[in-house]
């Protein structure tokens, strides 16, 4: 049964953010930062994503207190999930050093809050650094689902190489978004039906200006894939027009893994 893409009629879903980091070298494609999830996590399990995770509760209140709303609670999450999974601080006004970093990391991984984190290191936000690119929210029926907003993000010039967190992700890769679908064509990387869509649409762009611009040309939309038949075989689709170059797959070959 098709849904539409808005709220209407479907199952609760977990408010979640993730952050498509870039890293840009002269003469290539862009590299984009990906973590292998954990075999033994419940949602995505040995799947390559973006780094993120749940909106806390201290994510919006971090937000409250800033005068924002959910928005900001989800750019402040793709911040600390970015953080807590790769040691990177992206959205983080000034430098911070690699020990100011691993000691946010610590301390989240111990159960700070954002805001005491940063407090902690005497640092501040910049969410006007995360870029809004797509929104996702699956409505799979006996499924755990994520309302998942994506932002784009550069690496900062001077940040530290990321590392595992050794608990939710166990191997970290910088590549384009044509390689790791290539890896994944070839069965050496498991990528998620939304994570496939968002990699086609990124391996359009040639840097992140380009990926910048084209958020400007197509505002964010909520996806709610929906299957139906076509051609005699059910594919699972997603809207056209909304600049993804792909918007239907076959269901034996998206659920793939």
């Amino acid at each position: 049964m098709r849904l539409a893409s808005g709220m209407t009629d479907m199952p609760p879903a977990i408010p979640a953010a993730t952050a498509v980091i870039f890293r840009e070298s002269e003469g290539s494609a862009p590299e984009l930062l990906m973590v292998e999830r954990a075999a033994r996590m419940v949602f995505a399990a040995g799947a390559m994503v973006f780094p993120g995770g749940r909106i806390d509760p201290g994510d919006h209140a971090l937000a409250a207190a800033m005068g924002g709303d959910d928005d900001l609670a989800a750019r402040i999450a793709a911040i600390r999930e970015t953080i807590e999974e790769a040691g990177l601080a992206i959205g983080v006004a000034g430098a911070l050093d690699a020990g100011s970093i691993a000691a946010m990391r610590a301390a989240l991984h111990a159960g700070a809050t954002m805001g005491e984190a940063l407090a902690d290191q005497g640092a501040a936000l910049d969410p006007a650094q995360l870029v809004p690119f797509a929104r996702w929210r699956p409505a799979h029926a006996h499924m755990r689902i994520f309302d998942t907003r994506f932002y784009l993000a550069q690496l900062p010039a001077d940040a530290p190489p990321p590392t595992v967190d050794a608990n939710e992700n166990v191997r970290l890769v910088w590549a384009t978004a044509r390689d790791v679908l290539e890896a994944s064509d070839r069965g050496e990387m498991a990528i998620i039906f939304p994570t496939r869509r968002n990699l086609e649409r990124l391996a359009q762009f040639g840097s992140f200006a380009e990926a910048v611009a084209d958020t400007a040309r197509n505002p964010v939309t909520t996806v709610t894939p929906w299957a139906e038949e076509r051609g005699g075989r059910q594919h699972l689709c997603i809207p056209e027009g909304i600049g993804y170059p792909v918007t239907s797959e076959p269901i034996d070959s998206a659920m793939r893994g």
